[in-house]
């Protein structure tokens, strides 16, 4: 007489998870390996305009001594794009009466005023870093560095 081992229902429940996770990570798979689907889940094309959104930031506190501390930031401080994107950074004065800045290495300049926008535009064509340097605020002893961080993406 031959015996036959019946699994537990939780052995049964175990089973049919592991072959639905196993099902699932083999379609996701085979999905990602087509080239004309990864290139539909790729970011919009270089040619269109990437808008970045930034403020100027201030901190203030009282140093042990009783005098004021003050430091200013770009916010957010590090922005990342990708190699090729046509790029708008659109910068709001909240903080300090001017700000007149330059991205290092990619020639770009601007000076931000308090309650005012400033927008600049360029191409990102090279990756790298490239510094967001305010020329009012270059480092502690002018209540800085006020910089920032343009990451170009390959």
């Amino acid at each position: 007489m031959t015996k036959f081992i019946v699994p537990s229902s939780k052995q049964i429940r175990a089973f049919k998870l592991g072959a639905a996770a196993l099902l699932l990570g083999g379609a996701a798979y085979l999905f990602l390996q087509r080239d004309d689907l990864r290139e539909a889940m790729a970011p919009a094309s270089t040619s269109a305009v990437r808008t970045v959104q930034l403020v100027t930031g201030e901190f203030k506190s009282i140093g042990p001594n009783g005098r004021t501390i003050e430091a200013y930031r770009w916010d957010p401080g590090t922005i990342y794009v990708k190699k090729g994107d046509n790029v708008r950074l659109s910068i709001f004065g909240v903080n300090g009466a001017s700000h007149p800045f330059v991205i290092e290495g990619l020639n770009v300049k601007g000076e931000v005023k308090k309650g005012e926008e400033t927008v600049v535009s360029f191409r990102a064509d090279e990756a790298g870093i490239y510094r967001i340097v305010c020329l009012t605020h270059p480092d502690i002893a002018h209540n800085g560095p006020m910089i920032g961080y343009l990451v170009v993406d390959k």
